[in-house]
């Protein structure tokens, strides 16, 4: 009888030795947690700064086709990521919008000369 009380006391205190870390831990998590900050909206992306990139990544093509010294399965996979890299900063920046202050020539009604 002795030894099975003692077995209960000892599983007892076992199963509280494992609960009892858990709980510390959630406490401590509840009380050092970080606060959440939002980040602002991003800014919308710069019109001139992807202009650029497009730039530099059209010159790496040009100058990477060119270069007979270089393997062409060394510089194939540069040139497919730079193209690959045009397209979508393209696609970033939209269709051309033309703006302009007058209307065109050809709006006018025609001129009929004899």
């Amino acid at each position: 009888m002795k030894l099975v009380s003692i077995c209960v006391l000892s599983s007892a205190a076992l199963v509280a030795a494992l609960a009892a870390p858990a709980q510390a831990a959630d406490l401590w998590r509840a009380a050092h947690a970080r606060q959440i900050v939002y980040a602002p909206p991003p800014e919308p992306p710069c019109y001139w700064c992807i202009r650029d990139a497009i730039y530099v990544d059209t010159k790496l093509i040009a100058h990477l086709e060119a270069n007979p010294d270089v393997d062409e399965a060394d510089k194939a996979p540069w040139i497919l990521g730079a193209r690959a890299d045009v397209h979508r900063l393209r696609r970033i920046l939209g269709p051309v919008e033309t703006v302009s202050v007058a209307p065109c020539c050809y709006w006018r009604k025609r001129l009929y000369v004899r």
